[in-house]
């Protein structure tokens, strides 16, 4: 069965973009500034608005506004990983398989990401939480404002989230 993906004009999506092999090197420091400059660069030319984003050693995962005329959200993850792949050269030096060769496959990122339309504003709150949530769920923080790679700051800064939203419940042993 072939996959198909759902593209809407304007529409709020989440992705999860995976590295290859699950390979923990996006929170490396001669990545994240390139990472940075994908996405800017990227913007430019195909323009989208980043609503929320925690990027984690081994994937990302974000909320994209799109604009009113374009639904074309693949061209836009296709020049971002090609943009890192490209610059992060000394990253591509695991072994492929033959297929993997053949198709130019990079062994930065994952051959596909994953993506879901935001139906309503119960569905984006949820996206949202799960984003800012997620270095606490991966064990990386005891809470979402320990983790920096993440938009969770400028929401706390607007009121959005409380600074100890998305903190590790310990246990309480009483005996």
């Amino acid at each position: 069965m072939q996959y198909r993906r759902f593209y809407r004009q304007g529409a709020l999506y989440f992705f999860t973009v995976v590295t290859y092999q699950r390979r923990p090197i996006l929170t490396n420091p001669d990545v994240m500034p390139i990472l940075k400059a994908a996405f800017k660069t990227v913007q430019q030319k195909y323009p989208f608005k980043i609503i929320a984003l925690v990027v984690l050693p081994d994937n990302l995962h974000t909320i994209w506004q799109l604009t009113e005329n374009d639904a074309n959200f693949s061209i836009r993850w296709n020049q971002i990983k090609r943009y890192v792949s490209h610059h992060c050269k000394h990253y591509d030096n695991l072994n492929k398989t033959t297929s993997e060769i053949k198709k130019r496959q990079s062994s930065f990122w994952q051959q596909r990401f994953w993506e879901h339309c935001i139906r309503d504003d119960e569905d984006f709150a949820n996206c949202m939480d799960y984003i800012h949530y997620n270095p606490v769920k991966h064990g990386y923080v005891q809470a979402a404002k320990d983790w920096r790679f993440s938009t969770f700051h400028k929401y706390v800064a607007q009121d959005v989230y409380p600074e100890d939203w998305g903190g590790v419940i310990q246990d309480f042993d009483y005996e």
